[in-house]
């Protein structure tokens, strides 16, 4: 399998580093091949510009690419921080630019736009890994866990993907050494679950 593995966060000594090179070594230990995009490194554009929302506008090189790699992978994890009850701006830029109309959806028919998309990629489970310092309570009761809406439904039910998987590390800023070993044993857990070893 193709795992694409696309990570948002500033720090590289973050637990959401952690947290993706963990997702890495798992899929990879697994024998899948693995596409690792540090969204912050590399210095990705966010900015999405007004000539390039058509479906079919010429799209900048790196831009392709990620739609690409999007497009082909087998499997697709995405590893952020929870601000703000959203995923980091890089992150949206990324989603804004990559899961565009031809590549992530497309609406069919007589539909120009109005209705309910079909979900064109190629992948058929997402696992999301955030990182939060809310307390789960207060997360459902005060904001209704706004990230479990925006992937599972918001994105990645639009876009074909049948099974989104997602979990929360918290609390992160008064978190242990111990706690950390064991939130990276539960990313490998997932992993090992969702795409298991290729024979």
């Amino acid at each position: 399998m193709r795992i694409l593995i696309i990570l948002a966060h500033p720090d590289e000594q973050s637990l959401n580093h952690a947290i993706a090179r963990q997702a890495e070594a798992t899929a990879l230990a697994n024998g899948h091949e693995v596409i690792f995009h540090d969204l912050y490194k590399e210095g990705f554009d966010p900015v999405l510009p007004g000539p390039e929302i058509p479906r079919n506008a010429p799209l900048p090189k790196e831009i392709a690419r990620h739609c690409d790699e999007t497009a082909s992978a087998d499997g697709i994890i995405i590893v952020h921080p929870n601000w703000w009850g959203m995923p980091p701006a890089l992150l949206t830029g990324w989603v804004d630019r990559v899961l565009r109309p031809g590549v992530a959806y497309e609406f069919t028919g007589d539909d120009g736009g109005e209705g309910v998309p079909g979900g064109l990629l190629k992948a058929r489970t997402a696992l999301i890994f955030n990182t939060s310092n809310t307390e789960a309570g207060r997360e459902i009761r005060i904001f209704g866990d706004p990230l479990e809406r925006i992937w599972k439904e918001c994105v990645f039910g639009l876009c074909g993907v049948v099974e989104t998987h997602r979990r929360m590390f918290r609390i992160v800023i008064t978190s242990s050494d111990e706690e950390r070993r064991q939130w990276l044993d539960e990313v490998s857990d997932m992993v090992d679950e969702f795409y298991p070893r290729q024979d």
